[in-house]
């Protein structure tokens, strides 16, 4: 059982944990809905170049700072990302997703549309 965090200090940890995999891929899954997919491989490239890329975060779309939620255009398409933790059954929420040991970091991207 991980120690007890003020709320600022997890959400940094959580933000840190949550930029690092939206910007490499590692540490968790990422899932592409059909409207994504239907776009081919070169959009899904460049969608998640401008994802990993992506720094407009604010209180609108982030007013937890944990950088799980975003919204950008790719080539005239709306996008979202949201980045959830999961336990490592991915069966239930993460019990600490301050801890990479118990957690899974599932991003789903999807056109607005598809919302």
């Amino acid at each position: 059982m991980s120690k007890p965090q003020s709320p600022a200090v997890r959400a940094e940890r959580i933000r840190i944990l949550n930029d690092t995999f939206r910007q490499s891929g590692g540490g968790g899954r990422i899932m592409i809905t059909a409207g994504v997919q239907e776009r081919g491989q070169a959009f899904i490239s460049r969608a998640m170049d401008a994802i990993a890329r992506f720094d407009a975060f604010d209180e609108g779309n982030d007013p937890y700072h944990e950088h799980d939620f975003g919204a950008l255009m790719v080539e005239g398409e709306k996008l979202f990302f949201k980045i959830d933790a999961y336990d490592p059954t991915l069966t239930a929420g993460s019990p600490d997703p301050t801890d990479p040991a118990l957690t899974v970091r599932v991003m789903t991207v999807m056109l607005a549309s598809e919302y």
